[in-house]
């Protein structure tokens, strides 16, 4: 069995954690069988599940704490999870270390880039101010609310095909340069990032719409599960990983 191992996507009053299944039912859908991680920064703790499962997905939720990023929070900046940066900073940090396939959404993904060196835009509506309207929390999550370009030669569009491909949109917060090594593999119209890979590892794939909320009604959407599984799976079988 394929484990991969899933961070959750709120806390309640520090007792209980949130996971969507939607983003479970990608995982089940693609072979492979989720793992919540515990909310812990214990670097011994996290070694060990990360040594268990065969890949992470970062889930979406509440803002990056800027400082992990070199900024001070700023009144456009919402809120942030301080407890979700211990365990996943670290988590990501040992998933990249040992080579295990890595998909990262929306909050996941500006996670991924900060981890990797890279800086985010606290609030697009006052820091990047184009036309384009990304935070559509009125829409339903299963629907387009706007096309991306998925850019020729990437990993991205080994899985989901190169040119437009329609996303939905509920971020306020995105990526604003690249760490180093970091490629951008999608783009919005207004020229915002929406995917980027890291071509370091075998896979490790990040975009900033929800596809787990998409994947029933649009399965092109579930081909990133379905690629991120088949990953882990390769991973398996190769020594060291």
């Amino acid at each position: 069995m394929i484990l991969v191992g899933v961070v959750p996507s709120g806390i309640v009053e520090q007792t209980r954690l949130l996971i969507n299944q939607t983003y479970l039912d990608g995982v089940f859908r693609a072979g492979g069988l989720p793992v919540l991680f515990p909310l812990t920064a214990d670097q011994n703790e996290l070694r060990s599940l990360m040594n268990r499962v065969d890949g992470l997905l970062l889930t979406g939720g509440e803002d990056v704490e800027p400082a992990l990023y070199g900024e001070e929070k700023l009144p456009c900046c919402g809120k942030c999870t301080p407890e979700r940066d211990a365990l996943e900073v670290p988590v990501c940090s040992l998933a990249l270390e040992l080579r295990k396939p890595v998909l990262a959404i929306c909050r996941g993904v500006q996670l991924l880039n900060c981890v990797l060196g890279g800086t985010l835009y606290q609030d697009l509506d006052t820091q990047f101010g184009k036309a384009l309207r990304h935070p559509c929390f009125d829409a339903p999550a299963m629907d387009p609310a706007h096309e991306v370009q998925v850019l020729p030669d990437t990993l991205l569009a080994s899985v989901v095909g190169a040119g437009a491909l329609g996303v939905n949109s509920r971020h306020h917060q995105g990526i604003k340069t690249l760490g180093p090594g970091v490629v951008m593999s999608a783009q919005a119209p207004d020229g915002l990032i929406e995917a980027i890979e890291y071509p370091e590892n075998p896979f490790v794939l990040g975009v900033q719409w929800h596809p787990e909320a998409m994947a029933a009604h649009h399965p092109v959407q579930q081909h990133l599960f379905n690629a991120f599984v088949r990953a882990c799976e390769n991973g398996k079988s190769v020594p060291g990983i």
